[in-house]
């Protein structure tokens, strides 16, 4: 029996393990899946304000110690040149050969304190380096995100984590301020008071607008929960549920579930070998209709996925050396595509086909049904162009949506096609209904592809932000 990931890989290839998952799908777990119905929430970040609970579907990784700003260096493809106390940035590793692992949130809470906060293939790599580098003087601790299935147990984490976004959002906080409140630079932290607690504060903008993200002891969870809601009514704000929440991403640009590029790699075989059977890396789903023997095929670089402004070559880092040596002109472009409307049309109303064809279900609003999705996009001969990764549907757009990247000679407005559903009527995975593929014609658009996005947000993915 495999003790560990490589022994796993030992026995199949990472692509037959990963295509054939068994741990169903991806899930935002315990925030309940609406509170109103999907399309207002979605509708509220746009028009009112919206609170994100985010408390449960993130790892919390704390650093502390002198040599904590050593480990995030030798990780990190970012500068942390200028990483100053109460200040965040955006966390993005790579493997020896240049490879994206995955990305996440690094806030400076103190001088050698630091949580990261994000999803699992970070997690595990900032932990694996902590634990068998020349780290002395550090101490790393994980608060690991809520269960999926909690079945009715109790669920604890370190902190709450909460964001209020949309354009009456700083109405909101306001109000539960009591007064004005300076708006600092993007993601520079402070604090405020809410319901007589203190809570800390990081200036984001997730939605186009001016907004804070705030935390605090989960203890007080419900307690500040309700204030805001209390304090949001009269200006519009509505909670969004598990549902709505993961498809904001469709109009603000971030593709959040790369494949993790450490299944090969004579570098990685260590980091294979402490991640445990039951890792995000070992049972994670790989979906959609892109298929290849080789699973490097899924790999993506730092500019691929738009993180090409934060690479900085000022440090020494995992990757550095393969990094220097690529043409940034030569990687594929992140995109929005945009779908057709009449070929998505034709993939919903497939349900009512009693004879058939039946199309891979297209769940509203998020379609993906993998922890990392990769369909096929295909130009008018049949060659593979691109990659559609992370897919659904904006009520605010009235549009089918994805994100992806495209090989660097596609140009924006190029009509493309995406290849839905699997082959041979679909995988093994739990997630997979038998179905038949179609091609879906979709435009080459640009990220944000909301103008609204586009023309207000910060952040380095969106707007090549790097301070």
């Amino acid at each position: 029996m495999a003790n560990n990931l490589q022994e796993l890989l030992d026995e199949t290839s990472a692509v037959e393990l990963l295509r054939n998952s068994q741990i169903g799908s991806y899930i935002y777990p315990v925030v309940p899946a609406d509170f109103t119905n999907w399309i207002k929430e979605q509708k509220a970040w746009r028009d009112t304000a919206v609170l994100y609970d985010q408390s449960h579907h993130m790892d919390n990784v704390f650093l502390k110690g002198s040599d904590a700003i050593k480990l995030i260096s030798d990780t990190a493809i970012n500068s942390v040149a200028n990483f100053a106390v109460d200040k965040a940035k955006q966390y993005v590793p790579t493997t020896a050969a240049g490879h994206v692992i995955g990305d996440g949130i690094l806030f400076r809470e103190s001088e050698d304190e630091y949580v990261y906060v994000g999803r699992a293939p970070a997690s595990n790599w900032l932990m694996y380096h902590g634990e068998t580098g020349d780290y002395k003087n550090l101490e790393i601790e994980v608060d690991r995100r809520s269960p999926s299935r909690p079945y009715g147990h109790a669920v604890q984490r370190r902190y709450y984590r909460f964001q209020i976004q949309g354009p009456r959002a700083w109405d909101v906080i306001e109000k539960l301020n009591g007064g004005p409140l300076e708006q600092l630079r993007f993601f520079n932290m402070s604090t405020m008071t809410i319901a007589g607690k203190q809570v800390r504060t990081l200036r984001h903008g997730m939605a186009g607008a001016p907004g804070l993200e705030i935390w605090g002891p989960y203890a007080e969870h419900d307690e500040i929960r309700d204030a805001i809601v209390e304090a949001g009514a009269e200006f519009g704000l509505l909670p969004v549920g598990s549902r709505a929440y993961p498809s904001n991403t469709l109009e603000s640009g971030w593709i959040p579930s790369p494949l993790p590029a450490i299944y090969t790699g004579e570098a990685e075989q260590g980091y294979r070998e402490w991640l445990g059977v039951d890792s995000y890396e070992a049972t994670g789903t790989l979906a959609g209709s892109f298929v290849s023997d080789n699973i490097e095929d899924y790999y993506m670089t730092p500019w691929e996925l738009g993180y090409g402004s934060f690479v900085k070559f000022d440090h020494d880092f995992i990757g550095r050396d393969a990094l220097e040596k690529m043409d940034p002109a030569a990687q594929r472009r992140k995109v929005t595509f945009a779908w057709n409307a009449e070929d998505l049309g034709k993939v919903w109303t497939s349900l009512l086909n009693v004879d058939g064809p039946n199309y891979k279900f297209f769940d509203l609003p998020l379609a993906n049904y993998g922890s990392a999705n990769y369909d096929a996009v295909i130009d008018a001969d049949g060659n593979v162009v691109g990659y559609s990764m992370f897919t659904g549907y904006s009520s605010n757009e009235r549009r089918g949506l994805s994100l992806g990247a495209v090989n660097p000679d596609v140009p924006e407005g190029a009509e493309l096609k995406i290849v839905w559903g699997e082959p041979n009527g679909g995988t093994k995975k739990a997630s997979v209904e038998p179905h038949e593929q179609t091609e879906v014609r979709a435009v080459v658009s640009s990220v944000p592809y909301s103008t609204v996005a586009r023309e207000t947000y910060q952040g380095g993915w969106r707007t090549g932000y790097t301070d």
